[in-house]
């Protein structure tokens, strides 16, 4: 027993969070170890850097194979290899033809009409010259008997020469049977005969030579095995290697023969990397605890850790002696910024740079430089609008022009105390100059794929979403004109609400787009969709149950309608959230009327939730709510506005509605004031603009639609409602939640 409870406990231990990120971590810190200690750190003996420390003499003869130029020369011989083909179908292609003669002596026996004769002789025969057929037909059906056994029997002595040399499948892909028959006819064959020959072999020749795909295999190896290798001998006394020279695999295998090892470890080195990487991680790994806990999550850090170690290993392959102002640091910087935020781009670049800088021996003004440079690009991003991807290729020639302006007064900086040639000012310029651009390119090219990769959206892929061409919303403008023209609001007042609070607000207005799509399901149940479609309210003949049931239902619709068309898991928690565990109190109240208080419970008549538990989708649920008990009123004041906002943020605080939401009272009397004076000025403008129109049309003598007179329709309705149901009020504040 005590065993059994040990085992669990190790097992619970090994697959906690706390040893899965352990795990994380030391995978993360040794593989970035080994990619920025694998140029320098690897070959301490005799090479650095790539290049041979000292010149190195062979001390015996030495026969080394040139492994590279082999191996080309080995796929070019068996690339020269032609395919090995195998007869096959011979039979069958013999019995076929003594198939087709029996079938015509049949036709030539039967005691019926002479077109019925031709019309069976010309489906056995698939000729598109409409006189050669007849000419084929005519013959065999006519033709004496021991004429149609000369052509048979000449026909199958050709087949035999035929099927002897052999049919591949390139003579049918070149329609080349014509010519085939006509070099293999036997001797004593008339003009008249051949056409015949030729018409009966070309229904029944298929391919009797076919490749051999294992044989031909085998061929290309043998091919392959019979090249011998290239050896490169080096005599006792020549030199492997020169002091300076770059060395090549060849080289590497000469100087293993020699007795050199080349991979021998700089130990010192590689456990001082170790720990600066080490460190490097805990530090930014605390401060996104700390300062940035909106992107501590496994998909942030996770997506940081892939673009660290890829741009290590760009860092790496750059032949040595290269300039590293070729790195793509400003897409690196890119990226981070679109997926996260700016600063935590800047500060994860920083980090970085200070190990690649130390790992990589780069010169001090390097750091500087791209240190500068990602703080130019943080400030260039921060201004993008994301409403055109275009806008990051502008982005990175403003960071391309920033570039130049660093590079350039640092060498005029160093010019003062060493000499820099210009050439190399020159160079660097240029390179910079093309960082910049092209890592604009990778940043816009590699988007989409780090989005599906680790699955966040990021604003360009909110700005698609917000498009109102997208096939749900068209679908919500036309099915449920209300809940468009609702969502269309709400989202109004959550992008101004985001924005005013330091929330996300283009996030908070593609979320309110798509928050109602559930209704989609059964749009006429609810309010706002009815005087779009004059049609009586369907929960009249509906029990309070059912009608409870119809309404909290589209949340999960919603989610269900999210899935099916590919959004993203942030949307469909706007969808789900935006009622929480809200109660639906006009459907409660009147089941308390027909059933009685004792016989109803609160529970029963709530949403499933779960509650609110971003800033933005807490601004949904007040925004919902606040925007439909605005609409049904007629020409609010601006005093019954701020009471209806006040009200149902009272209520929503008291219900607990918010009690997950990272609000804080200071960000909810802002949102109160924002949606006050969004709202205040939608009505005034409203009313205003109406007027415009009715004016403008009487004075241009155009006569309105039906529709448009009736533009106080809903109002009529809801005064018609007021008077058949006393309890409006409850109604009123339960419409936001349908």
């Amino acid at each position: 027993m005590n065993r059994l409870l040990f085992i669990t406990k190790v097992r619970d231990l090994f697959f906690s969070r706390k040893a899965l990120k352990v795990c994380g971590f030391l995978f993360f810190t040794i593989i970035m170890t080994a990619v920025i200690a694998s140029q320098n750190f690897f070959f301490q003996g005799i090479i650095e850097n790539g290049i041979s420390k000292k010149d190195i003499i062979a001390q015996k003869t030495l026969t080394v194979i040139d492994t590279k130029r082999t191996e080309q020369h080995r796929k070019e011989v068996a690339q020269k290899v032609d395919p090995i083909l195998t007869p096959a179908e011979d039979d069958f292609i013999k019995t076929n033809l003594e198939t087709l003669e029996n079938s015509i002596w049949q036709i030539r026996k039967k005691d019926v009409p002479m077109d019925v004769k031709r019309e069976e002789v010309s489906l056995l025969f698939d000729i598109t010259d409409k006189s050669k057929k007849e000419f084929v037909i005519s013959f065999l059906l006519k033709s004496e008997d021991t004429a149609l056994r000369e052509a048979f029997e000449k026909s199958t002595l050709t087949l035999q020469n035929i099927l002897g040399k052999g049919i591949t499948e390139k003579d049918f892909e070149r329609n080349n049977i014509d010519n085939i028959i006509l070099n293999n006819l036997v001797s004593n064959v008339s003009r008249r005969q051949i056409s015949i020959i030729n018409a009966l072999l070309s229904q029944i020749i298929v391919p009797n030579l076919v490749v051999d795909e294992f044989a031909t295999e085998i061929a290309r190896k043998n091919a392959e095995s019979s090249v011998k290798p290239y050896e490169i001998t080096f005599q006792k006394g020549d030199k492997i290697l020169f002091e300076g020279e770059p060395v090549t695999r060849l080289k590497r295998d000469a100087l293993r023969q020699a007795g050199y090892n080349v991979y021998e470890l700089n130990w010192q080195g590689l456990l001082a990397i170790y720990v600066l990487v080490s460190l490097a991680t805990l530090i930014f790994i605390n401060y996104m605890r700390f300062f940035e806990k909106q992107f501590f999550e496994a998909k942030y850090l996770s997506l940081m850790a892939v673009l660290s170690l890829l741009l290590a290993g760009i860092a790496v392959v750059i032949p040595t002696g290269f300039s590293p102002y070729v790195l793509p640091i400003p897409a690196y910087v890119l990226l981070l910024a679109i997926f996260t935020n700016p600063r935590v781009a800047f500060v994860a670049i920083t980090v970085l740079l200070t190990v690649l800088t130390t790992g990589m021996q780069y010169p001090a003004q390097f750091i500087v430089a791209f240190v500068l440079l990602s703080l130019a690009t943080m400030v260039t991003v921060s201004q993008i609008r994301y409403s055109r991807r275009f806008d990051l290729i502008k982005a990175g020639f403003l960071i391309s022009l920033t570039g130049v302006v660093i590079v350039l007064a640092i060498y005029l900086l160093e010019r003062c105390l060493i000499d820099v040639s210009n050439g190399l000012i020159f160079k660097n310029s240029i390179f910079v100059i093309l960082n910049g651009i092209v890592s604009s390119m990778i940043a816009l090219g590699t988007l989409p794929l780090f989005e599906s990769l680790f699955k966040i959206i990021t604003p360009y892929g909110l700005a698609e979403l917000a498009d109102h061409n997208q096939p749900l919303l068209k679908r919500l403008q036309f099915e449920a004109p209300g809940t468009y023209h609702h969502s269309l609001m709400v989202s109004n007042l959550c992008e101004a609400a985001a924005e005013a609070i330091g929330a996300n607000p283009i996030l908070a207005r593609v979320g309110a787009f798509y928050h109602d799509i559930g209704k989609l399901k059964r749009p006429l149940f609810f309010v706002e969709n009815q005087s779009y479609f004059g049609i009586e309210n369907p929960h009249t003949k509906l029990s309070p149950r059912v009608s409870k049931m119809v309404i909290t239902a589209h949340p999960k619709d919603g989610v269900e309608l999210a899935k099916e068309y590919g959004l993203p898991a942030v949307i469909s928690n706007f969808i789900l959230q935006h009622h929480g565990e809200g109660l639906a109190s006009y459907f409660y109240n009147q089941a308390i009327k027909e059933e009685g208080a004792e016989n109803v419970k609160e529970e029963q008549f709530r949403y499933t939730g779960p509650k609110p538990n971003m800033k933005e989708t807490a601004i949904l649920m007040i925004a919902d709510a606040v925007e439909s008990a605005v609409r049904s009123l007629k020409n609010p004041t601006s005093e019954e506005i701020e009471q209806i906002i006040d009200k149902i943020i009272v209520e929503r605080l008291n219900d607990g509605q918010l009690a997950d939401s990272p609000l804080t009272l200071h960000d909810i009397k802002v949102i109160a004031a924002t949606f006050s004076r969004i709202l205040r000025g939608m009505q005034h403008n409203r009313i205003k603009y109406q007027e415009n129109i009715e004016e403008e049309l009487r004075k241009n003598k155009i006569n309105m639609p039906s529709k448009l007179l009736d533009a106080d329709l809903e109002s009529k309705i809801q005064q018609l409602e007021d008077k058949t149901h006393p309890e409006t009020s409850d109604k009123k504040n339960d419409e936001g939640q349908k």
